[in-house]
């Protein structure tokens, strides 16, 4: 059906005007000068006009005489869903609101919208906006919108949440740095969505990278599911904006307080495969790359130059984005001190000197372009009194179309290059200003190699007592609360098939001493309460009692100061629980649920500085198990679990486990809002971890 919006047989202007001030005129001489006129009918509906831009002009759609596969609304906001009822009524199947008023506008504007949306499902009809730019497809060719003209052809299919910002990227582009195969200005995605989107553009021939700017993703997991599947087969680039902690809420987790909108996004990307840009200057840096360059096959990279200096920046950069840089085999360095000046440097990188001229760079392009050794060029030029700079851009050029390896160049200057510059660009050869900025791109080349050949994983799935935790869960209900704390979630833990010690919950100080004799001294202590989430705040947490008398005070010294400084909480007396082996180190497990994603799992080091420190990593569950074995080496502290100073490697096995049973937990339930196990303490690779403390909360 999405067919339509990029290639209908006939197309319709709901509010065509002959007004050049008006959107409606903007609409149609788009559709007129962009070259649609001349293969598909245009019909200029507006009860005024007999004829507008040289086209027979109707009342209505109703009057057009044959079918209309694509309507564009342009008219007030007021007369837009009548409109769109016609339009069900000619049998138009697709529709672009491009008015505005609707659920931006606040509360009436949202029932208006709503109203739209109830339209389109009655007659079918898929529609694009309301509140949005409009569509382009440059191979048809069909412009939809009231741009400022039509972008060249190229191999990028752009949609934009932002119609403002959707005008700037297509002057951007008719200024010649980027070709677009289709554009799609979203609105408010009343219906097709970024989703639908995804999944019409997987497998069409024009587009080779899909780019998105995106505000909101209401329907996440759907999300990381469609674009998992679409970026197997063609790059997926994105930029998320606001995502900025002034829009967190208050949690009382641990994991809350680390896990927001940021978070959440990065997590979800990474799982669906789309390559995140931070600008979109690297947006388009990522774009250009994977648009107009043959793949990545490695991170190998011989950086050719005219100056040492930048030529060193390129390599630092390089590095810093996990690059390396070519070993060139002993012919290809040879040819090189053969043919250079003596000066000249024919290790990587490649240093023709100051002096090179065209014919220079094009020897040593072509000899290590040869090198097998070699992945990709990145091509440093600085504008010297020797330079000859257009005929470089060209070697540069025709070199590129004859290879099957990325060549990135950087220009660096702006008044003498800028005629080079375009010469590259008329070979499809990136340019970039900064060795930064072209590294940055190769990396983005190589994350993306990483993302198509990334072998499949499979969901784990375990057998667990879901029907104790269910009853866990109705039973807290019934008590009118919503937190539940370690003396409870033990049972959950156990529930599924996560080891936790010992632990039995004690009324009074006599019974707590019965059940440290029977569990074995030492022993430690906690208040057990559901309204005391952080026992450590209130000194809730007793470890290495050692007999009967150090029980009894502990019990009575931790109640006494709930009780005094919080006098509303419920008291269930004391945990006796038995003591962790020695020798294990302590990560956190958490999960803090999304309002777009759903469930974020949280792994990283425990105790008490994870607020702190910050140091951990995140996955929308239910994930697979390489995303669990991922999760393990993108801390900053991953050394720590494989052994340092003479300590053996932890069992990752077990932390993976962990992760995977907690992603199954919360996907289980969806009324889990916030967990946190704080610490999980692994223990020896083969030794199994113990998850020593555990608090949920469910949503009201």
């Amino acid at each position: 059906m999405l067919k339509l919006f990029f290639e209908p047989s006939s197309v319709a202007v709901i509010g065509a005007s002959r007004d050049t001030e008006k959107l409606g005129y903007a609409v149609l001489h788009n559709l007129v000068e962009g070259g649609y006129a001349e293969k598909g009918a245009v019909y200029p509906i507006n009860p005024k006009a007999d004829e507008i831009l040289g086209l027979q002009a109707f009342p209505s759609v109703m009057d057009v005489p044959g079918p209309i596969d694509l309507a564009v609304i342009v008219i007030p906001y007021p007369y837009v869903p009548d409109a769109l009822r016609v339009c069900g009524e000619k049998g138009i199947p697709a529709a672009i609101v491009i008015s505005a008023g609707f659920r931006e506008a606040g509360m009436e504007g949202l029932e208006r919208e709503r109203e739209l949306i109830a339209i389109a499902a009655e007659f079918g009809i898929r529609l694009i906006g309301p509140n949005c730019l409009g569509v382009i497809d440059t191979n048809t060719p069909l412009n939809a919108s009231f741009s400022a003209g039509t972008p060249p052809s190229g191999p990028m299919a752009f949609m934009s949440q932002s119609g403002a910002l959707g005008t700037a990227i297509l002057d951007w582009a008719q200024a010649g740095r980027l070709g677009l195969a289709k554009f799609v200005s979203l609105g408010n995605k009343a219906d097709v969505s970024e989703i639908d989107l995804l999944e019409a553009w997987a497998d069409d021939p024009a587009t080779k990278v899909i780019l998105i700017y995106s505000e909101g993703l209401p329907n996440g997991e759907e999300f990381i599911r469609v674009a998992r599947e679409v970026t197997l087969k063609k790059p997926v680039v994105a930029i998320k904006s606001g995502v900025t902690q002034s829009g967190s809420r208050a949690v009382s987790s641990h994991t809350g307080s680390l896990a927001g909108s940021e978070q959440a996004y990065q997590a979800a990307f990474r799982q669906a495969g789309v390559i995140r840009a931070e600008s979109m200057e690297e947006l388009f840096d990522i774009a250009l790359a994977l648009g107009y360059q043959p793949p990545l096959l490695g991170d190998r990279i011989a950086i050719v130059t005219n100056a040492g200096g930048p030529g060193i920046l390129a390599t630092d950069a390089l590095e810093h984005a996990g690059m390396s840089l070519a070993r060139f085999e002993l012919k290809t360095k040879l040819a090189l001190e053969e043919y250079l000046p003596g000066a000249a440097s024919a290790a990587n990188p490649v240093d023709v000197l100051g002096d090179a001229r065209a014919d220079r760079y094009a020897f040593a392009l072509e000899k290590v372009a040869a090198d097998p050794n070699v992945d990709g060029l990145l091509i440093v030029l600085t504008p010297q009194a020797m330079t000859e700079i257009t005929e470089t851009a060209k070697a540069i050029g025709e070199l590129a179309q004859r290879l099957d390896k990325p060549v990135l160049t950087c220009f660096m200057g702006e008044a003498k290059i800028a005629a080079g510059i375009d010469i590259l660009a008329t070979y499809g050869v990136p340019n970039y200003p900064f060795p930064e900025r072209a590294a940055s791109a190769f990396k983005a080349m190589s994350r993306y190699r990483q993302i198509k050949t990334r072998p499949a994983s499979e969901y784990a799935r375990f057998d667990v007592d879901r029907q104790a935790t269910h009853n866990l869960f109705e039973r807290v209900r019934n008590e009118k609360r919503l937190s539940i704390g370690d003396a409870e979630a033990r049972d959950i833990l156990l529930a599924y098939g996560l080891k936790a010690p010992d632990s039995r919950l004690a009324a009074t100080p006599a019974e707590a001493i019965e059940l440290a004799a029977e569990i074995g001294f030492p022993v430690v202590l906690k208040i057990a309460s559901p309204d005391i989430l952080h026992k450590t705040d209130v000194g809730g947490v007793k470890v290495g009692l050692r007999n009967a008398e150090e029980v009894r005070d502990a019990f009575e010294l931790m109640t006494y100061r709930a009780e005094r400084y919080l006098p509303e909480a419920r008291l269930w007396g004391c945990q006796v629980q038995e003591m962790a082996p020695p020798g294990g180190v302590e990560v956190l497990v958490g999960m803090n649920r999304d309002p777009q994603f759903g469930p974020l799992v949280t792994f990283g080091l425990g105790g008490i500085y994870v607020e702190i420190l910050k140091d951990v990593t995140f996955r929308v569950a239910p994930f697979t198990v390489r995303d669990a074995e991922n999760m393990l080496g993108e801390i900053r502290a991953h050394a720590l679990l494989d052994g340092v100073r003479g300590q053996p490697p932890v069992d990752k096995d077990a932390i993976k486990d962990a992760l995977l049973r907690i992603g199954q937990l919360v996907s289980d339930f969806p009324e889990i809002t916030e967990l946190d196990i704080n610490p999980l303490i692994v223990y020896p690779k083969g030794q199994g971890a113990i998850a020593i403390d555990m608090r949920l909360v469910l949503k009201k």
